[in-house]
């Protein structure tokens, strides 16, 4: 029994274990993260990995090397959802993985199961509980078929902004510079039992989880930095540090961020932060690449629907103009066709 359990079994009512059984389905940068962290702390962990990923995973375990070293862990592995009903679900697919994942992972999920979808971008469940004219409406870019609320229940689902900078240096090994933080809120901006529950059990992890009323908010100061960021170092094969510092790329930062601003604002979310200082601490990741130029340079494809597409979406509803965003994600795309039909 973990020292935290008698506390919680006060603080929270409801099935919300100190010890809890927790998947992590997909093992990428993120999603291993999270297991090494999450098992460390004493939790029951299983992660959903296919190929070379689950031969290291149950040879070798897991190894992160981040602030605080380098972190062993072993957790359960498999590539078919066989670890039984769980209390936490962690969905740590890249956004145009989502549906063929959320279609995998049912017999996790029970009713009580909290459900944490990761992917970068507008989320699909943007508008579930949002109120407002567009209350529970699709966002089209990230789930064309509309499949993802017929497979993952909506009420289950905490919104999470995670702001952890990670790369895999080689199968379930995981390289981490930055801090590991993550923003957590409810779709409809409730400060519930579970919502505190996860940002305990993930602060008892090592990572710093604050629980947001105004989830959204955070979603876009991240979507403004994924898409000032992701799609450019494709096109350039510019570092951070280079994106948010050279003249030649700054102006096309600007006019994208005041695209995504005027979006944001539309939809009344409110940017709690200086422009001026969003470059500075751009600038301040140093020579990282982005996972979506890790991607292009590995053949992947890129996420550049929730990322840009979404956005798009979401400023056509409003009637704004978003040239520049345009623009760029043609390039990027361009440039993931090229690379696809030059490795054919």
């Amino acid at each position: 029994m973990s020292l935290l359990e008698p506390a919680l079994a006060t603080s929270f009512p409801g099935p919300f274990p100190a010890r809890a059984r927790i998947t992590i389905a997909g093992a990428g940068a993120i999603g291993c993260t999270l297991a090494t962290r999450l098992a460390a702390a004493g939790h029951q962990v299983s992660l959903l990995a296919r190929g070379n990923t689950l031969r290291a995973v149950r040879e070798q375990g897991l190894r992160l090397d981040d602030l605080n070293g380098c972190t062993h862990a072993t957790v359960q592995a498999d590539a078919a959802p066989v670890f039984g009903v769980q209390d936490l679900l962690f969905l740590c697919s890249k956004s145009q993985d989502l549906p063929d994942l959320a279609a995998s992972v049912g017999p996790l999920i029970g009713p009580n199961t909290v459900i944490v979808p990761t992917p970068n971008g507008v989320p699909f469940w943007y508008f579930h509980r949002a109120g407002g004219r567009f209350d529970g409406q699709s966002v089209r870019a990230v789930d064309p078929q509309g499949v993802l609320p017929r497979l993952l229940p909506l009420d289950q689902v905490i919104g999470a902004v995670v702001f952890i900078t990670a790369e895999l240096s080689a199968p379930a090994q995981v390289l981490s510079r930055t801090p590991h933080l993550m923003m957590l809120g409810e779709p409809s901006g409730a400060m519930s039992p579970r919502l505190l529950w996860l940002r305990e059990l993930l602060s008892g992890a090592g990572i710093e989880a604050r629980a947001l009323e105004r989830i959204r908010d955070k979603l876009w100061t991240k979507v403004m930095a994924n898409l000032t960021s992701n799609p450019l170092s494709v096109v350039t094969g510019a570092t951070l540090e280079e994106i948010y510092t050279q003249p030649a790329l700054l102006a096309t930062v600007r006019q994208v961020m005041h695209e995504v601003m005027l979006t944001a604002c539309a939809y009344g979310a409110r940017l709690d932060f200086d422009p001026q200082e969003f470059l500075r601490l751009g600038a301040g990741m140093g020579a990282v690449r982005t996972s979506m130029l890790q991607d292009y340079e590995r053949g992947r494809p890129l996420e550049l629907a929730a990322i840009g597409e979404a956005v798009i979406e979401l400023a056509e509803r409003y009637e704004l103009p978003t040239p520049a965003t345009r623009s760029l994600l043609a390039l990027a795309r361009w440039r993931g066709a090229e690379r696809s039909r030059l490795a054919a």
